[in-house]
């Protein structure tokens, strides 16, 4: 009898070790088609944005133009509607924007639909605003849940996880400087925020900051900067 305990308490664990491996890790692709590193024969990285536009995106925008720094975007649908001229700012100064879902929820123990109303709501606003159709998904808080796999299929997205998460919302900048710092190898990507969540007029003084110190660092060790699109694509001999 103990040992039939023993070998079910052994599954449901390893049971719930895989579901967490799906639902949380960079690398995995269980539950939706993901990636999380690009291409890794050229020093290049790719730096991504969430939880944008915000009011504070403009003055981002900027830091990136002085270094030619193109960047990929994952906007919240309710901040694109709330701020549409700057969500067509960042399409217009070149860089990619991609669908981080309408409000910004997790997505575990979400119904299927649920899911798919809010990757919808996103995808629409976005293109509205922009002009542009994302074809680029980044899960709120890196969560997935089942479910999520089928509306990026119906809605075209290829999910993007990161190589390395700056955690700019809770960090200093000089501690998160060194940990994207760190983190710097090709083909990485790199995930920081140009807003909080749905918040109007966050604070991201933290991710300007780093982003006018971090670029400069990494290009004297030779690296550039691609949006996701180029990032994962293998260079042509």
């Amino acid at each position: 009898m103990n040992e039939l305990v023993g070998g079910a308490a052994g599954a449901v664990a390893a049971g719930a070790g895989v579901l967490a491996y799906a639902v949380r890790a960079p690398s995995s692709a269980l539950l939706a088609p993901s990636v999380y590193h690009g291409a890794r024969d050229r020093k290049a990285i790719a730096l991504t944005f969430d939880d944008g536009p915000s009011e504070s995106t403009p003055e981002l925008l900027t830091i990136l133009d002085a270094y030619r720094a193109p960047a990929t975007f994952f906007q919240c649908g309710v901040n694109v509607r709330r701020l549409p001229a700057i969500a067509k700012e960042v399409a217009v100064r070149g860089h990619e924007i991609g669908n981080h879902t309408d409000t910004h929820p997790r997505l575990d123990f979400k119904s299927r639909e649920f899911i798919r109303r809010e990757l919808t709501a996103a995808q629409e606003s976005i293109e509205l605003a922009t002009g542009l159709r994302p074809t680029y998904f980044r899960s709120p808080y890196g969560v997935r849940w089942f479910g999520l796999g089928e509306a990026q299929r119906q809605l075209n997205l290829m999910g993007v996880m990161w190589t390395t998460i700056a955690l700019d919302w809770k960090w200093p900048v000089d501690r998160v400087v060194s940990r994207l710092l760190a983190g710097a190898r090709n083909g990485a990507i790199f995930c920081l925020h140009d807003g909080r969540g749905t918040l109007a007029h966050p604070d991201v003084q933290v991710t300007l900051e780093t982003v006018q110190q971090l670029l400069p660092k990494l290009m004297e060790q030779g690296f550039h900067f691609e949006k996701v699109t180029d990032i994962l694509c293998p260079t042509k001999s």
